[in-house]
């Protein structure tokens, strides 16, 4: 009777109300054998009757959800314990004591069988338009570790994240999209593991399609499906940050979780069989594999399905659509997605590099993905911090990158536009420090980026001087309304609108602790700038918003774009080379509403001719600190380094 109930499709553990199918790939270990596990670790050996292409699999009558299990396979003698890849739960937080050996393998984390009824309460996606989309990078355990209004049992879970104080932050804010760091299950690197580290961002994936047990107080599952519920309520949006490029297996002498003991074709190998490391995580996921291609797949559509999440932002994407040393966009990865009735309805953002070779493919993606734009990053630092007058690049920075990103096919291709990411000084330790200061990592400062293009203002690292404060924050509005009055999507670090500081650490991947966990607490200066930034965000709902839509498409071609002088003379070519104080005037159709951005990167203030007509209300002149609602009519005077945006309708 079982017997037909057995079924090499779905891969994993999947139930019925006579039992679980288990279904594993495991063509590289035929001895390869089902163990369950009751609530004292005793165990229960199941064969594996059934084959197919490379799969093993059995159905057990009367299996439950909660069902503790793993796989036993013969590993150079010795009997070794390894997780479904498939797994979609863990019954604990992975761990272990360096190295990791076969006896070892049996105290690890097990799969769980899982259930994935869950009462939705009818909450419906929010579907928010990429040109209203405000994207805001968010670590589930370090916003609201220290947040002061949370119960401690919900500080730095999934569940902190949905509380009503939270999300009235968030809408207050007016966040429309959390990008989360990655919540799918992973493992420390044994380096870390040897310093008594963790992996505080989450990119080495263990099991993709399992949740992070960290950051649930009991079933990782079911909160994180409630997480996302109470935010879909409140119309906040979900995006995961996930890792296919790598798994948590490493290179050559890393620890066997899964993959190298069933199949080591997962991974991309040289002529001798060694991993190749396109990564710099040690392997590199072959996607032109059927298998890898199947479960990456398999697991997003599990995450859709099971999790209603709204989209994903790929780490390392060119990874994905590699053919070994060549990067191709007519890969079988983006030809999947882009016929897939599910995945290619949701959000798809691209880290549009890897460290291999062809790795850098910034604004090659195809359509329906956007990609994160480190060039309108580098392009602003260098232009408010460090000097760099090149108007022509910051101008094209602004007007959405279109050398790289077409506006014909915005707004579903708008780059991702960002000033500090995860990696990276934090927004204000941009403008507090000229060096990294990674110590606390363990690695003698050797690890992050060099190439900060930050600015201390005189300063390095936190001060009282008021001249160097003032400073520092008429930079970080600078940067700031460039990000957010560009055209394109707007990437925000999360900490970044309460002020946070990491002390100069510019790699805080393994930082568990206050370098990484958001600091509620807000100095005076803090709270200006989260108002000011509050109010930036719904201004730009309002105003730039429709703007980015007009351009968008078809219609991109019937507006107005101006560039001028500050004495109102259109730019010649020679002002491209370096003025310092320029202007855009940007208009809808022949007569419809009007922008104007005065940018003045001088020294000295700078008087400007406004264009004739009605009076332009000022949205905002970040030489001040506030939001001062005011009209202008002929002329501005335009503090040094700083700029302004005027509106009329």
């Amino acid at each position: 009777m079982f017997a037909k109930l057995a079924q090499p499709y779905p891969l994993g553990a999947t139930l019925c109300d006579q039992g679980c199918n288990f279904s594993i790939h495991c063509p590289d270990n035929q001895e390869i054998k089902l163990i369950l596990f009751d609530a004292e670790n005793k165990r229960t050996t199941i064969e594996l009757g059934n084959e197919y292409m490379g799969c093993r699999y059995v159905f057990v009558p009367g299996v439950k959800a909660g069902q503790r299990y793993g796989y036993q396979i013969r590993d150079k003698h010795e009997l070794r314990l390894v997780l479904d890849p498939y797994a979609q739960a863990l019954d604990k937080t992975p761990f272990y004591v360096e190295p990791f050996t076969a006896d070892k393998s049996w105290e690890f984390a097990k799969s769980v069988v899982v259930d994935h009824q869950f009462d939705w309460q009818q909450a419906t996606l929010p579907q928010v338009p990429y040109e209203e989309t405000v994207l805001f990078e968010t670590h589930v355990k370090g916003f609201t570790k220290q947040h002061p209004q949370l119960d401690e049992q919900h500080q730095g879970s999934y569940l902190g994240l949905c509380q009503p104080q939270v999300i009235e932050f968030f809408k207050d804010q007016g966040i429309t999209t959390l990008q989360l760091l990655p919540v799918t299950s992973c493992m420390s690197e044994p380096h870390l593991l040897k310093m008594d580290k963790v992996n505080f961002w989450g990119y080495n994936s263990l099991c993709f399609m399992a949740p992070e047990p960290r950051y649930a107080a009991n079933d990782a599952v079911t909160e994180l499906k409630t997480m996302v519920r109470e935010l879909h309520k409140n119309g906040i949006e979900v995006i995961m940050d996930i890792v296919f490029n790598h798994t948590a297996e490493g290179g050559e002498g890393g620890p066997k979780f899964h993959f190298k003991c069933l199949d080591k074709n997962y991974y991309l190998q040289d002529s001798n069989k060694n991993y190749l490391n396109y990564t710099g995580c040690g392997n590199t996921v072959d996607l032109t594999y059927q298998p890898s291609l199947n479960i990456v797949l398999d697991t997003l559509r599990n995450w859709v399905t099971h999790y209603q999440i709204d989209g994903f932002r790929f780490d390392l994407a060119a990874t994905l659509g590699r053919k070994r040393d060549r990067f191709d966009t007519q890969s079988a990865f983006f030809k999947a997605i882009a016929q897939d009735p599910i995945l290619r309805q949701v959000k798809l953002i691209a880290e549009p590099w890897d460290v291999g070779p062809d790795g850098y493919q910034l604004g090659h993606f195809p359509r329906g993905w956007n990609e994160c734009n480190d060039r309108f990053r580098d392009t602003v630092k260098s232009y408010w911090l460090e000097g760099n007058n090149n108007v022509k690049e910051f101008a094209t920075r602004l007007m959405g990158s279109r050398d790289m990103f077409s506006a014909g096919g915005w707004p579903d291709k708008l780059p991702v536009n960002f000033i500090s990411y995860h990696d990276g000084f934090t927004l204000h330790d941009l403008v507090s420090y000229n060096h990294k200061h990674n110590h606390a990592n363990g690695e003698n400062n050797r690890d992050g980026h060099g190439d900060n293009r930050s600015n201390n203002h005189g300063v390095e690292g936190e001060t009282s001087n008021y001249s160097v404060i003032y400073k520092r924050e008429r930079q970080k509005r600078n940067l700031m309304t460039t990000l957010l009055f560009s055209f394109g999507i707007p990437h925000l670090l999360a900490v970044d609108s309460l002020s946070h500081t990491q002390g100069g650490n510019n790699n805080a991947y393994c930082q568990d602790n206050e370098i990484s966990w958001a600091d509620w607490d807000l100095s005076k200066d803090d709270k200006r700038f989260n108002t000011w930034l509050t109010q930036m965000l719904a201004a730009r709902k309002q105003i730039m918003s429709p703007f980015i839509k007009a351009f968008s498409g078809h219609e991109r071609g019937h507006h107005r774009i101006h560039w001028h002088r500050s004495n109102g003379q259109m730019m010649t070519a020679e002002d491209w080379q370096g003025l310092n104080a320029f202007a855009l005037y940007l208009g809808l159709y022949k007569t419809g509403n009007e922008l104007m951005f005065l940018v003045n990167s001088s020294d000295i203030p700078t008087r400007y001719r406004l264009p004739s007509g009605s009076k332009w209300s000022v949205v905002c002149d970040t030489s001040e600190s506030r939001l001062n609602q005011r009209q202008v009519q002929t002329t501005y005077m335009q503090s040094a380094k700083s700029m302004t945006i005027l509106y009329r309708e």
